[in-house]
């Protein structure tokens, strides 16, 4: 693709972040109603995918405050840098690892050294908060996973379907508290829009990426795990098609995979089918049905139906209704912040971020390769 291509891409989405920045600090918005925790500084290192934005807002709302950031890509830099002009630009990694008064490094590296410079960020006593797929490879997750329990330091991948989704925050809140008795089954769908010109070379190569069921898929295993309330789990099956895109021939735009842990089942499909018409990058939606009723998250859109995102849906003994998120908080960044501060683990325990991963990466290892034929 072309630096104007990425650049443009990178402008949208931080006119779009944009939003959420200024209720942060503006009187009466979200953050007034909740306030901060004590700051934490940090910086970023690598911002090859824009999530890298709101991860950077999450944490801005939680108190934190984004002191410098490191990338070699330079369209993507001068995006960022107008983006956030308070931050410093840094011409290499090691000033912001070294630096002691930067206890948090935020990452959206291409994904395969995402777990390598998450190695190193905790070899220099920092936590690290990465983009989702935050590892790619089983032999990363054991190096991830050996480095963390040596130095304790936080080791977290932004699962921002849960994280930053008011009505899945809401629908977890309801989940928690008895709303539809005990949870059976998670099923939960990841369709995105692929945009081919304003991707990448590595999008495009597993190697480089993880695969669908790695990628897209490890959203669904945060919220599988979560709402069944699951410490283990294990794959039943899983399988990956590549349907329209011959001309990457390793390319996966569609998985779906079996799940079961010990609090519950879970259904996921993930895809690169979202048509043009719809109004945003993906119709993704969380069902989650328990013994005495089910709710229905639809993330983004309610097609043909109410306007905006956020849309949560109960059905139970009483009937069946519509929830209104608006005025949900957001409680991730505040609590992340709060455990880089005081060594805690409420906004995820360390635990289940890599048990997610593992079972993402179990998943896209064992999937049975789709070759339909006629005849």
């Amino acid at each position: 693709m072309t630096p104007l291509s990425r650049r443009d891409a990178l402008k949208a989405t931080a006119t779009a972040a944009a939003g959420l920045a200024a209720a942060a600090v503006l009187p009466g918005g979200l953050a007034a109603a909740n306030p901060p925790a004590p700051g934490v500084r940090f910086g970023v290192v690598g911002i090859s995918h824009p999530h890298i934005y709101g991860m950077v807002d999450a944490v801005a709302r939680g108190g934190g405050a984004l002191v410098a950031f490191h990338s070699d890509e330079p369209d993507l830099a001068a995006a960022f840098a107008q983006h956030y002009p308070h931050a410093r630009q840094v011409g290499d990694e090691r000033a912001i690892l070294e630096d002691p008064s930067l206890p948090l490094v935020l990452s959206s590296i291409v994904p395969d050294q995402r777990a390598p410079l998450g190695v190193r960020v905790m070899q220099h006593g920092k936590d690290y908060l990465v983009d989702k797929p935050g590892i790619i490879t089983l032999d990363q997750l054991a190096l991830a996973r050996r480095v963390q329990a040596e130095t304790k330091r936080i080791y977290a991948i932004m699962y921002s379907e849960r994280f930053e989704n008011a009505a899945t925050v809401r629908a977890s809140e309801l989940a928690r508290a008895g709303a539809i008795g005990e949870v059976v089954q998670t099923v939960g769908l990841g369709p995105h829009r692929i945009n081919p010109p304003t991707r990448p070379e590595w999008f495009w190569d597993p190697a480089r990426y993880g695969g669908i069921i790695c990628d897209i898929g490890s959203h669904q295993f945060d919220q599988f795990l979560y709402f069944t309330n699951s410490t283990r789990g294990e794959i039943v099956a899983s399988q990956v098609r590549n349907v329209r895109h011959a001309e990457h021939p390793k390319f996966q735009d569609f998985g779906d995979v079996m799940v079961r842990g010990n609090g519950g089942t879970g259904y996921i499909r993930v895809d690169w089918f979202t048509p043009a018409g719809l109004p945003t990058w993906g119709d993704t939606r969380l069902t989650v049905l328990g013994t005495d009723g089910y709710m229905e998250v639809r993330k983004n859109v309610d097609i043909a139906g109410r306007e905006g995102a956020d849309h949560l849906f109960l059905a139970d003994a009483k009937g069946v209704r519509h929830i209104d998120c608006n005025a949900v908080e957001l409680p991730f960044g505040r609590l992340f912040v709060q455990d880089v501060l005081h060594r805690t683990e409420t906004a995820m325990p360390q635990a289940h971020c890599f048990l997610a991963t593992a079972l993402a990466l179990q998943a896209q290892q064992r999937a049975q390769p789709v070759v339909l034929g006629r005849g």
